[in-house]
């Protein structure tokens, strides 16, 4: 479970996010949206263990994640946490294969046949077995993303992080990519994914990030009612 407490982030005197109270259940799909440059990447890296908050806690498991040591924050990330970035960000010069493997190796071992067999297994899973011996610049976009998407699942994380990871795909290839995260979903794995396709605002509990603070999007299209002051933004999942 996920917990955010009293969160708030400002850059060069600007109030990105201000007293934000969320809560995630175990196994949900969570969509934030809002507009660009409004803080939704922000409050998914302080989640996410990558950018300090000013004040308040984020606890992952009941563990407080910004009062541990950097090492224990680095080992949570890379044990519990799976990232999907804006940009795919696959090394250049490693092939699809290394890449997905790479978190393993920023762990406290390498990559051994277990691992490389679900690596394998996880490129057929997005849906491009056969290229795991290609290098990123020998891929589509959408290849690349799912690529990224394996990479995120490699070390099996209870939680998926992910930021636009539609943003720059056509029509087609979007539907595809959501579908897959809903397919992973449906195995077991929270979501957390920040987007501008209100498209997809059904597949999961939505809220939109407005004025620095978070609201249920119903709330925020209807008569906006700021629960991020007062209360705890709660779903079952």
């Amino acid at each position: 479970m996920i917990q955010v407490e009293a969160l708030s982030k400002d850059y060069k005197s600007v109030r990105v996010l201000q007293g934000i109270n969320w809560a995630i259940e175990d196994g949900a799909f969570v969509i934030v949206t809002g507009r660009s440059g409004g803080g939704k990447t922000t409050l998914l890296s302080i989640v996410g263990g990558l950018t300090r908050p000013d004040a308040g806690r984020v606890l992952i498991d009941d563990t407080d994640i910004w009062q541990l040591s950097e090492p224990d924050l680095a080992a949570l990330r890379n044990e519990k946490l799976g990232f999907v970035f804006q940009f795919p960000s696959l090394i250049p010069t490693l092939s699809v294969l290394d890449n997905v493997l790479l978190p393993i190796a920023f762990g406290d071992k390498s990559p051994n046949l277990e691992d490389l067999k679900f690596a394998t297994s996880l490129l057929e899973m997005v849906g491009i077995s056969g290229k795991d011996g290609q290098y990123p610049a020998q891929l589509s976009g959408g290849q690349q993303r799912r690529a990224a998407i394996a990479r995120a699942m490699i070390k099996r994380p209870a939680i998926i992080l992910a930021d636009e990871p539609t943003g720059d795909l056509d029509e087609k290839t979007e539907a595809e990519i959501m579908d897959l995260f809903q397919s992973i979903n449906g195995q077991g794995t929270t979501i957390v994914m920040v987007t501008h396709a209100l498209d997809y605002a059904k597949i999961g509990k939505t809220y939109t990030l407005k004025d620095s603070h978070l609201f249920p999007y119903e709330d925020s299209e209807a008569s906006p009612r700021d629960l991020t002051r007062g209360g705890e933004l709660r779903h079952d999942a």
